[in-house]
This record gives C-alpha cells, structure tokens and sequence, in this order.
C-alpha cells in the first residue's frame, strides 16, 4: 500500500473562519531524520495543523550546496 504512505493537506477546519479553507504549507525545520511543517489558513493565516515527514533528502541536499559534504 505504497500509495497511502504520504498524504497532503489541501483544506483545513479553520477554528478562527469557523469552515474549511484552503491551507498553506510552511516548511518550518530541516534535520537530518526529517522535515517538520505546519499549514497556515489561507484566509486569516491562522496556523491549522502541522506535518512531520522522514524524508532527510532537504537536509543532505543543503550540505551539499554549502559544501560540508562531498560526494
């Protein structure tokens, strides 16, 4: 069932709009065992929720730019 591994948020309860809006993601973290995220409604830009996710490429990929690591 690798097709339910990863869900993305497109509408949120907002408590402050009192209905579901449309969100924003917002990378907030970047460390090596994963991102760490948070969705914003898109009307009042009250925060709704967040994410973690264990995908450390982000991470590997800034040291690669900034030279710390070498391939």
């Amino acid at each position: 069932m690798k097709q339910y591994e990863s869900f993305e948020v497109s509408e949120v309860l907002c408590a402050k709009c009192g209905r579901a809006q449309p969100v924003h993601r917002r990378l907030l973290l970047v460390l090596p065992t994963g991102n760490t995220y948070e969705y914003r409604c898109s009307v009042c830009g009250s925060v709704v929720g967040g994410k973690e996710d264990s995908d450390a490429s982000e991470y590997h990929e800034i040291l690669n730019r900034s030279g710390r690591i070498t391939s």
